[in-house]
């Protein structure tokens, strides 16, 4: 099956060396304020409303990327590792992935809903810096969980026809 949207396999592998060490990277960051010194850096900001630095459009300031690294690179490998080509691509592939990313769509925003209703101040900060991932997160475990159990099933079955 031709599908234009997706990456080609070989991004999957890049996308799982991405993912795994930048989740790690961000559980460390969000956990326990994980920062390294050499990231600190000059960023240049579009525009600035904090209470510590000057509001505006297009401040220089010094910032620490640890947290934006983990974030970007988080991004990058959980699209290279949902949305690339599987070695055999077919109807049934395509209508999981579809399944997968509705459901995952719908389970995020039933968790964000939730979130909306018991968590307040500081905390909901944190849920809603998670929430940016939690869809792709969501969408990849179904999916391969989908794929996994189907795999499972159809090698039950061969086994039982021999």
């Amino acid at each position: 099956m031709k599908t234009n949207y997706l990456f080609p396999h070989r991004f999957k592998r890049i996308g799982w060396i991405l993912l795994i060490p930048s989740t790690i990277l961000g559980i460390l960051v969000i956990c326990f304020d994980v920062k390294f010194d050499f990231l600190s850096t000059k960023m240049i900001s579009l525009y600035n409303d904090s209470l510590l630095n000057s509001e505006g459009f297009f401040k220089v300031f010094k910032e620490n990327i640890t947290d934006e690294i983990a974030g970007i690179v988080f991004i990058i490998g959980a699209l290279f590792v949902a949305f690339s080509r599987e070695k055999q691509e077919d109807e049934f592939i395509a209508k999981t992935r579809l399944e997968s990313l509705v459901w995952a769509t719908y389970l995020n925003y039933a968790v964000l809903l939730f979130c909306f209703l018991f968590f307040y101040g500081g905390v909901f900060f944190y849920v809603m810096i998670i929430n940016m991932f939690t869809i792709l997160i969501f969408f990849i475990i179904r999916f391969y969980y989908i794929l996994y159990k189907n795999k499972r099933t159809l090698g039950i079955e061969a086994s039982h026809q021999d």
